[in-house]
């Protein structure tokens, strides 16, 4: 589907350049002399690579819809992940490449996504929290008593979270997979 140069968002996957890109920060320029422009830092889907562009109104670009799959992951195997699709029970292996740093997020029989693109996966997108255990943090210092004071906790997944002083080990909290920030307490 064919839009406008300046009506790409954030997020919009585009064909440019015999690749696929994805939108990542777009800024709307209007210098002082010549026309308005959106410059647009696109990240390739294949190979992670960065581009900026200069897209003027008057151009035509070429976005793609992808399609969202549900699979559940299954097991990890050296740095190949493999998912089961929940429809016909296929199963696709990824390298870690293409998940990326939210791999450390999957557990067995979690339901995530797949962006396919003709019949590829490009991408997967995992819920957006996630429960955790604490495995080790610091005790609480007395007299730290600001509303704003949080400590480094690690998780039994390995990762590394800031979390409020009355969180414990062993306790079970919510992480937010995008920034790997603290939620809230599990239920």
């Amino acid at each position: 589907m064919k839009i406008d140069g300046n009506a790409v968002r954030p997020g919009n996957v585009i064909e440019h350049k015999g690749g696929l890109w994805r939108a990542v920060k777009i800024q709307h320029t209007q210098p002082g002399k010549g026309g308005a422009y959106l410059q647009v830092e696109l990240k390739n889907l294949r190979d992670g690579s960065k581009l900026n562009e200069r897209f003027r109104s008057s151009e035509k670009v070429e976005k793609v819809r992808l399609e969202q799959r549900d699979y559940q992951f299954l097991f990890q195997e050296g740095d190949m992940f493999t998912f089961m699709d929940i429809e016909s029970y296929e199963q696709i292996a990824l390298p870690q490449d293409d998940i990326g740093e939210q791999a450390v997020f999957l557990r067995d029989g979690m339901a995530v996504q797949l962006e396919m693109y003709d019949g590829a996966p490009l991408g997967v997108h995992l819920p957006e929290q996630v429960e955790l255990t604490v495995a080790e943090t610091e005790p609480v210092v007395k007299g730290q008593t600001a509303s704003s004071s949080y400590k480094p906790a690690r998780m039994d997944n390995g990762v590394r979270v800031m979390v409020p002083p009355f969180v414990n080990e062993g306790d079970r909290i919510v992480v937010a997979t995008e920034d790997t920030s603290y939620v809230k307490r599990a239920d």
